[in-house]
C-alpha cells in the first residue's frame, strides 16, 4: 500500500491512514501487507507562499509516482493500493492522472513529473481517496483539478462524509469536525472492504504441493 497523510500529519501514513492500514490488513488476511508512506512535506501552509507550497505536493506525487513504477518493476505479481487522506488524497489523485493538467503554467511544467506509464496501472489494484478536497476548495487554493486518469476511473473510491465541508463543495474555510472522524466513523471499513474487493484471490497451495497423512506406524514385532 502507497498512502499519502493528510494535512500537518507527523511522518508517516496518518491517523486516518494507520485506521485505514489496519482495516485492509484484518480484511486482507491472510495475504500480507506492506506499507509506503508517501514522504512529502504535508505542509499546512495554503496561504502562504503558494509556490513553496505547490512544490512540497509536487515532491510527494513525485515521491508516490517513483515507488509504484519501481514496484510494478520490480515485483510484478505485487497488487498495489494507492490512497490518500485529505491533502494526501488529493497527491494520491494527481497520481493517477494520465497528463499533466493544462492549469498549470507552461514556466512550471518543466518541473511537474510525467504521468506514470499506462501499463503501470496493470500493477495497481485499487485507489481509495478520502476526505479528498472539492474542486471549489483545490480552486480556493490555487490549485489546478483533480482528473483520476482513464486507467484508474474504475477502481478509484472517494470516500466523504456529508458534513465534510473539504470535500462536499462548501466554500474554502477550516475543516468541520466530520473531517477529522474517518478514522472512527466506519468510512475506513467500507474503503478497506472496497480495496479488498479488488485484490486478487489468496492464493490456496496446490493439492500436489501439500503435505499427505503420515504414515501409519510399523506393527510391533511378535513375542
Amino acid at each position: 500500500m502507497v498512502f499519502a497523510r493528510g494535512t500537518g500529519e507527523p511522518p508517516g501514513v496518518g491517523g486516518v491512514g494507520q485506521a485505514f492500514v489496519d482495516a485492509v490488513r484484518a480484511q486482507a488476511a491472510p495475504r500480507s501487507v506492506n506499507v509506503y508512506p508517501v514522504n512529502y512535506a504535508a505542509s499546512s501552509d495554503f496561504m502562504g507562499d503558494r509556490i513553496a507550497f505547490a512544490r512540497t505536493v509536487v515532491d510527494g506525487i513525485r515521491d508516490a509516482g517513483t515507488h509504484i513504477e519501481a514496484t510494478a518493476a520490480n515485483c510484478p505479481d505485487t497488487q498495489v493500493v494507492l490512497g490518500g487522506f485529505s491533502q494526501g488524497a488529493a497527491l494520491a489523485g494527481y497520481v493517477t492522472s494520465a497528463e499533466i493538467p493544462e492549469e498549470v503554467p507552461a514556466e512550471y511544467r518543466e518541473f511537474i513529473p510525467n504521468p506514470m506509464p499506462s501499463e503501470v496501472a496493470d500493477h495497481v489494484a485499487a485507489v481509495v481517496l478520502i476526505g479528498l478536497p472539492s474542486p471549489e476548495f483545490l480552486a480556493s487554493g490555487g490549485a489546478p483539478p483533480i482528473t483520476i486518469g482513464p486507467s484508474y476511473v474504475g477502481k478509484t473510491l472517494k470516500v466523504c462524509a456529508p458534513d465534510d465541508t473539504i470535500c462536499n463543495g462548501a466554500p474554502a474555510g477550516p475543516p468541520s469536525f466530520s473531517h477529522a472522524m474517518y478514522g472512527v466513523n466506519g468510512s475506513v471499513n467500507e474503503a478497506a472492504a472496497y480495496a479488498v474487493a479488488r485484490l486478487n484471490p489468496a492464493r490456496v497451495p496446490d493439492a500436489a504441493m501439500l503435505p499427505g497423512p503420515a504414515p501409519a506406524p510399523s506393527p510391533a514385532p511378535a513375542q
